[in-house]
């Protein structure tokens, strides 16, 4: 009896209790709704975005001053038409979900074709934004060879581009695909920004892996993060039905100059971080920090022997070498 076979068999059977648990189980499912948009295009979408940001570096190269307008005046109308789309299908999406069986079609393109030249007249001030975190991460790092390096390589500028993008649209109130371009950006980089955040000029996410920023973060300029950090909420507000409030500050504010060490953990809508502040690495954070402050734990003992010797003897930190206040 072969596989074939076997499956023929059962396949009245398997067919009907696949569409049984469509029914009984209907939130992982999407059935019976015109509206849905497309992850693939929005994602296409970002990559043809991040070729108008960054030209000659990502998509076309060997471009010129004499052709470069060219191909903007064939990217743009691409952009425009996907994005156009993908706004239009969202808003639409938005509306069946809060009021089935009354989605107007028409109100939606209406919103559409406002919100779409709208976003796209706002990518040369996002490309000036993102000149600035260029240059903030070849000046935060060292190892940074060149811009052009800084633009191939590094992860959290990719990440910082979308986001930067995606807020623009999550500013303009377009639901669902701001969170699926941040996500995507997730994917690619192991960032996870959530589009609301308001992050100000000249950032730089050093390494950039583990970093988590929630939706009502407000971060100022000139601010440089470490991988592992997490601007987190410290609990979730609710109503006197038990519902989390949603519209409230959950996040904290994390004002200009400050830089954050690896795996720190900051928390709450109530907490700041003071101007010029330094966070060490690991640190946990849950209230308010002064300007000008440096925040760190009290350094662990170590326990140091010589390989055969018995119990250890106890050894301060500073004992064993040149440490920071801060742990990198």
């Amino acid at each position: 009896m072969t596989e074939d076979f076997i499956i023929g068999a059962k396949l009245g059977e398997l067919v009907d209790h696949m569409v049984t648990s469509y029914e009984e189980e209907d939130r992982a499912q999407h059935i019976d709704r015109m509206y849905l948009p497309s992850r693939t295009e929005i994602v296409q979408t970002v990559r043809d975005l991040l070729e108008l940001l960054y030209p000659g570096f990502v998509g076309r190269q060997h471009l010129t001053k004499h052709n470069v307008a060219f191909h903007v005046g064939d990217l743009l109308p691409r952009i425009g038409e996907s994005l156009f789309r993908q706004i239009n299908m969202c808003l639409c999406y938005m509306q069946e979900v809060e009021k089935p069986g009354e989605t107007s079609q028409n109100l939606c393109d209406q919103k559409a074709r406002r919100l779409t030249p709208t976003f796209l007249e706002g990518i040369p001030a996002i490309r000036t934004m993102l000149a600035g975190d260029v240059q903030a991460a070849y000046d935060g790092d060292p190892a940074a060879m060149n811009f052009d390096e800084v633009i191939l390589a590094y992860p959290g500028l990719l990440a910082i581009s979308v986001h930067r993008m995606a807020h623009a649209l999550y500013e303009l109130d377009v639901p669902l695909m701001p969170r699926i371009m941040s996500e995507w950006a997730h994917a690619k980089t192991g960032i996870d920004i959530h589009p609301g955040a308001n992050i100000g000029q000249h950032f730089f996410i050093d390494h950039g892996t583990g970093v988590v920023i929630g939706e009502t973060t407000d971060i100022g300029n000139n601010v440089k993060i470490y991988q592992g950090v997490t601007l987190g909420a410290l609990s979730f507000p609710k109503d006197e039905r038990g519902r989390v409030i949603r519209e409230a500050k959950r996040h904290p504010t994390v004002k200009d100059g400050v830089t954050i060490y690896a795996n720190a953990i900051i928390l709450g809508g109530e907490t700041v971080i003071g101007e010029n502040s330094v966070i060490g690495g690991s640190v946990f954070v849950t209230s308010t920090v002064p300007p000008n402050s440096v925040v760190t734990f009290k350094p662990p003992e170590l326990r140091l022997k010589a390989r055969g010797e018995g119990k250890p003897k106890p050894k301060p930190l500073d004992d064993v070498g040149d440490m920071p206040d801060y742990c990198i």
